[in-house]
């Protein structure tokens, strides 16, 4: 056993925890600093390199592929939930998109926790700082143009890179009254906007490599190291976090701050295993309590979806991945599809689902604010998500997938212990599909994707019919909302953007401390304490750069 001894120790070299550490650095060259994380270094790895090699990595060793409890509104089933076990965490192996999501959702965070600094514009400083945006001419006081990390739009990636559907689709959604946002990562997303991902010329950004962790001479990185959990000591009636023990016994002490970075599903796995959590559950797994935390754990959310396959009419034009007009190196600088489009729900539709999960209808209720984007769906052509679904999809070019996302979820879940073994993963509840406002927004959203399929002359022309799963009955224009809530329940799982478990107003404050222990801070998706209409990667940047603030105050 050793007592190596820091000044910040980070739990977590996931795209956080790396953001922070290489700030931190910048900002206190002096400070000695230990980033520790349980997967490995994936430098140069083959399903780290080219955007659609990612796919390839779900169930890959780097990725600790959770599975959920049963889901009792899913028909029992257990969801698989991806997280990025490598050095950079979930940057290695995400799917690349970037999209800040809208003004409203950061204002209501904000007003929540009774803290400007975590608003739009609050946190607008520290996403401008984060990002090398691709258009110096759009929206400039928007986006930043000399950060780590680099973002571009499909159509400006490549000349060559103009997929055939390109114009149909868009023209579809115009056709149903879906109008074009050129800017859609300026506060506002809704409406039909062109996609925009962080991919660099064709190659991942990873957060440790891009962030220039390897150059800090003050930050030290252990990789492959599970933590098994946070030091306390009592000092003048406090606890005091002081450092972190390994799961082999080692120990190294911070004599400032420690820093969980492990992400919405091990974050608070960290913090209950170290004694911090609700009593009853750290007593159903002999874990001696040593702060009351009854938060940590509680608050989960997810972005949940639900994906279809659709059977092209002409797949000889090279629609869809696996035909000849794809070996085009243009083509691999990103993901297959064109645009983002994000959608509200009508009021009414709304109203009616909050009385039924038993909410007072307010005029100023957040949920029927007119900027929350309840609705994303996209266009993808390939059939993603089709092994996942167990869904026997050819990836030979004949196929095309859509995806609707639930982006304002009102169902909540839990992160408990399975065991009181480090090694163990996570019991994992996210409550999915639970309330009418859910079912109600995706309903919605499934109907959206039926009329752009079937009710334009353009969808018409593109798809033949519906690929299911065997025994499956293909939804119609005219399905009731008993036949969509069948199939959501049958085929329904996560997007990928866990959040919420140690929620900022109730397990940590405004300057994300624990409550209750000195010394010992959060920083990564698990402090959200509202869902936000984005793909996390963005935001969770701008939230590092922030801490590293907090911390150098």
């Amino acid at each position: 056993m050793s007592d190596m001894a820091h000044d910040y120790i980070i739990i977590g070299g996931g795209l956080t925890g790396c953001a922070l550490a290489t700030r931190l650095a910048e900002s206190q060259s002096s400070r000695r600093i230990l980033v520790i994380e349980a997967g490995p270094n994936v430098a140069g790895h083959p399903l780290t390199s080219a955007p659609l090699a990612c796919f390839g990595a779900h169930g890959s060793p780097l990725d600790y592929a959770f599975n959920t409890v049963p889901q009792t509104h899913l028909n029992g089933r257990e969801c698989y939930n991806s997280a990025g076990k490598a050095l950079g965490g979930s940057s290695a192996i995400n799917y690349g998109t970037w999209t800040r999501g809208n003004r409203g959702d950061y204002d209501r965070w904000a007003e929540k926790v009774g803290d400007p600094g975590w608003s739009y514009e609050g946190l607008l400083p520290y996403s401008k700082r984060s990002e090398t945006h691709f258009d110096a001419g759009l929206n400039p006081t928007q986006h930043g143009y000399h950060g780590p990390i680099h973002n571009i739009s499909v159509s400006a990636s490549s000349p060559k890179r103009q997929y055939p559907l390109r114009e149909p689709i868009r023209a579809a959604w115009e056709r149903l009254g879906v109008k074009y946002t050129p800017d859609a990562n300026a506060g506002s997303p809704e409406g039909l906007a062109e996609l925009t991902e962080n991919w660099r010329d064709g190659q991942r950004q990873i957060a440790n490599e891009i962030y220039g962790l390897s150059l800090q001479s003050s930050v030290s990185v252990l990789t492959d190291t599970t933590i098994r959990r946070v030091l306390l000591e009592e000092k003048n009636g406090k606890k005091v976090a002081t450092g972190v023990e390994t799961l082999d016994g080692q120990r190294f002490m911070a004599s400032r701050e420690v820093i969980v970075s492990a992400g919405a599903y091990r974050t608070p796995q960290v913090l209950m295993l170290s004694g911090i959590g609700p009593a009853e559950e750290l007593k159903q797994h002999g874990i001696p309590q040593l702060v009351n935390a009854p938060e940590v754990g509680r608050n989960f959310h997810d972005h949940f979806a639900f994906n279809q396959w659709w059977r092209l009419r002409e797949p000889e034009k090279g629609l869809s991945i696996g035909t000849p007009l794809w070996s085009d190196p243009a083509y691999a600088k990103g993901l297959p599809s064109d645009w983002v489009v994000s959608v509200r729900v009508r009021r009414e539709d709304l109203e009616h689902a909050l009385k039924c999960d038993g909410e007072t209808i307010t005029k100023d209720h957040p949920y029927l604010a007119s900027d929350v984007c309840h609705l994303e769906i996209l266009v993808i052509y390939a059939p993603a998500g089709a092994p996942i679904a167990k869904v026997d999809v050819p990836m030979d070019g004949t196929h095309i997938a859509t995806a609707v996302l639930g982006m304002a979820p009102t169902s909540m879940g839990s992160i408990t212990l399975a065991s009181a073994d480090p090694l163990s993963p996570p019991r994992i509840d996210p409550n999915y599909y639970a309330s009418e406002v859910d079912r109600a927004v995706m309903r919605v959203g499934i109907r959206q994707v039926n009329k752009l399929l079937f009710g334009t002359s353009e969808g018409r022309d593109i798809i033949e019919c519906e690929t299911t799963g065997q025994g499956v009955a293909p939804l119609r224009p005219d399905s009731t909302d008993k036949e969509i809530d069948v199939r959501v329940r049958h085929g329904g799982n996560t997007f990928y953007h866990p959040a919420g478990s140690v929620a900022m107003g109730k397990a940590v404050d405004t300057n994300l401390c624990v409550y209750g222990v000195e010394g010992l801070r959060v920083v990564d998706a698990s402090i959200l304490p509202v869902t936000v209409a984005a793909h996390y990667q963005a935001m969770l940047y701008a939230v590092a750069e922030k801490a590293a603030d907090l911390l150098s105050g």
